[in-house]
């Protein structure tokens, strides 16, 4: 009879545990734990997801609840606490960098922005590429013709023209 009592015991919890993690949305193999529901969606980092609904980006947590309410043209993965968005439309538009309230920390001046990287995020203005700290100062002055992110202390760079260029490193 013990024998029982304790694998009865084991079953109610786990019935119940089940019940619980359907009730807030786990799921368990490849069931979703999401549905479909976004026009477009973005990996998760930093425990937020950028999504895309009726036109306009947002950002969402894992338990699918709005964190920052689709109010942008384009959106980045949070990266060291930022994340680039774009506000805009076909014929022009700028990129900032918000926080995790949605609050902008650096406001819309870039054509283009890439995700912080070892405290560093690629902006490009005018056509030239540098990189900006997170107030949104200048540490390596726009000169490059693409660029890519810090990794381990050294940045792709390329430098060039239609007809050919070529790609280097360079450090912080």
């Amino acid at each position: 009879m013990k024998n029982l009592y304790k694998i009865s015991s084991k079953v109610g919890f786990f019935v119940i545990l089940f019940l619980f993690a359907s009730f807030i949305g786990w799921s368990y193999g490849s069931h979703y734990v999401i549905h479909p529901q976004f026009d477009a969606a973005h990996s998760f980092h930093e425990g937020l997801a950028a999504i895309k609904i009726g036109g306009k980006w947002g950002y969402i947590n894992r338990y699918n609840r709005f964190t920052i309410n689709p109010k942008f043209d384009g959106a980045r993965r949070f990266s060291e606490g930022l994340a680039a968005v774009w506000t805009g439309n076909l014929f022009g538009g700028k990129w900032g960098y918000i926080n995790e309230n949605g609050g902008y920390v650096i406001h819309p001046q870039f054509n283009d922005a890439l995700p912080f990287s070892d405290g560093l995020a690629a902006v490009e203005v005018g056509g030239k590429w540098g990189y900006i700290n997170r107030y949104g100062k200048y540490v390596i002055n726009p000169q490059f013709d693409r660029a890519g992110s810090f990794s381990e202390g050294l940045a792709p760079v390329w430098t060039g023209n239609l007809f050919g260029g070529k790609w280097g490193y360079i450090s912080k």
